[in-house]
């Protein structure tokens, strides 16, 4: 198998052909390889690559498994392999090694999948952005000069790039959906608790962040729930394992309620404008899913999008502070001396001045959107919103400006971040991090599934995904939409050419 015939395959095509003879894992393997050493010098996707343990592992690999060989990628982020590097994408975890195998790492092994490497994310997946000082900056596949988003931006990359056919991402405020709406990818945010985090953890961001994948195809994302779903021993989340994920695209959705939003409740506070290619992505999504027999109807959620900002940055300040602390433990190495960026030391800090009555009131903040999400969904099976305010951004971009690094140098002073704390930091924090991005937190702090679906390309060529949110534990019936809409689009046929395709 080349190349070329190897990256016209999606994961269950490559299983497919493994299983029926027509091509050995071996080959699927060593074609993958080839893609990686040749494309991810340009794509910067790959931090670290483990071919021959890789190819170890794949002769005890079971030709019946689901997908039986097929290469992937995990993220340099909470995917431990154990006795292997794992770095959170910050120079502090440069030379730290898992103790041992994560419940995701564990169950993607028991799948068939063969794990060649992990790929980029910001400094311990901060940002929607990938630009970790620590490794190299991945580029967008569609246009180089762009990011591909993050936290997932690495396994964005890659996928988009053709180096694998689907690599795992994690979503704890959009870092699947953002990474899948710049790079033209489907990607899915399951429930929270749907995919465990143990053993190392039990839930991170208060249940916020949920592993999963990018994708080129529905199915591919379908098949890999049914492998990787369930608690696994300790999950605080008691949710078992389900089946019938796949299954559910061979069925039409059926006539959905569908609301529609710019998302004016959750980006107006934080000043996001919208751009005009993003509102007609969203339009017309609407328009093709009322043309598909859907109720489509403009109906904003009841929501008050600057205390949703408030109280997802409030959580986040909390997590980092605790997070450097259990990094400092790991490492042994003092908080202060820690080698991280002036922006993870300086909102670090802010979180150590956090009182406890606003980290739980805004934990408390969660549930109440929550529930107001569920009155909602009782008129509607889903709501259709952007992904993201704007196309892909410029690399470097948005990454934090000399002049805000140097404020944060200064915060980073003992005393200045408890008269930060003070004097408001936080509302500007949460603008300032949010103003391109304030539609997707909303599901991870209710819990909810949503995904970025790749129907819209801009006349410079820039791929725009939209979002749907569906009810708590509902990804069967919004995998079941996405498939009825990548048959009406075949955005696959979209994806940018890799280097020598």
């Amino acid at each position: 198998m080349d190349v070329r015939d190897y990256q016209a395959h999606d994961a269950l095509g490559l299983a497919a052909l493994i299983r029926a003879g027509e091509v050995s894992a071996g080959e699927v393997f060593a074609a993958a390889c080839a893609a990686i050493e040749a494309g991810n010098p340009a794509l910067g996707a790959v931090v670290r690559t483990r071919f021959e343990q890789a190819r170890e592992e794949g002769l005890r690999v079971d030709p019946s498994a689901p997908f039986a060989g097929v290469p992937t990628l995990t993220k340099d982020l909470l995917m431990a392999i154990g006795g292997e590097p794992l770095a959170f994408g910050s120079a502090a975890m440069a030379e730290w090694r898992a103790p041992e195998d994560s419940s995701l790492v564990t169950r993607l092994r028991q799948a068939g999948f063969s794990i060649l490497g992990q790929t980029a994310t910001p400094e311990l997946g901060l940002m929607g952005i990938t630009e970790p000082r620590a490794f190299p900056h991945p580029v967008n596949p569609w246009a180089p000069a762009h990011s591909p988003g993050g936290s997932s931006g690495g396994a964005a990359a890659a996928v988009a790039g053709g180096l694998v056919p689907l690599a795992l991402a994690g979503d704890g405020g959009g870092s699947i959906r953002i990474p899948a709406s710049h790079c033209g990818l489907f990607g899915l945010k399951p429930s929270r608790g749907r995919v465990p985090l143990g053993p190392m953890f039990g839930e991170v961001w208060q249940g916020a962040v949920v592993e999963h994948a990018l994708t080129r195809s529905v199915r591919d994302s379908a098949a890999l729930l049914d492998a990787i779903n369930g608690m696994d021993e300790g999950s605080p989340w008691p949710l078992p394992r389900e089946e019938g994920f796949l299954d559910a695209l061979s069925r039409p959705p059926g006539p959905l309620r569908v609301a529609v939003s710019l998302g004016e409740p959750l980006g107006a506070p934080l000043g996001a404008r919208l751009d005009p290619e993003v509102r007609l992505a969203v339009e017309r999504a609407a328009a093709r899913l009322e043309g598909l027999g859907h109720h489509v109807e403009w109906a904003e959620p009841d929501l008050d999008g600057e205390a949703l900002a408030d109280s997802y940055l409030t959580l986040y300040l909390g997590h980092l502070a605790a997070d450097l602390a259990w990094i400092s433990e790991q490492t042994e190495v003092a908080v202060s001396r820690l080698a991280i960026e002036p922006a993870t030391r300086a909102i670090g800090r802010l979180g150590r001045c956090l009182p406890a009555r606003d980290y739980e009131a805004a934990k408390r903040y969660w549930n109440r959107a929550a529930r107001d999400m569920a009155v909602f969904h009782r008129r509607f099976d889903a709501l259709l919103m952007p992904v993201a305010a704007t196309p892909a951004p410029h690399r470097g971009a948005l990454y934090p400006t000399p002049a805000r690094e140097r404020l944060m140098v200064l915060l980073a002073i003992p005393g200045a971040s408890r008269l930060a704390m003070k004097a408001g930091m936080l509302k500007r924090l949460a603008a300032d991090s949010l103003r391109m991005t304030p539609y997707t937190q909303l599901a991870n702090l209710t819990g909810q599934p949503a995904m970025s679906l790749p129907l819209h390309i801009t006349p410079e060529g820039l791929p725009v995904g939209v979002q749907v949110i569906g009810p708590m534990g509902d990804e069967k019936r919004l995998l079941a939409l996405a498939a009825q809409l990548e048959a009406e689009v075949d955005w696959a046929r979209h994806l940018p050419r890799p280097p020598g395709g």
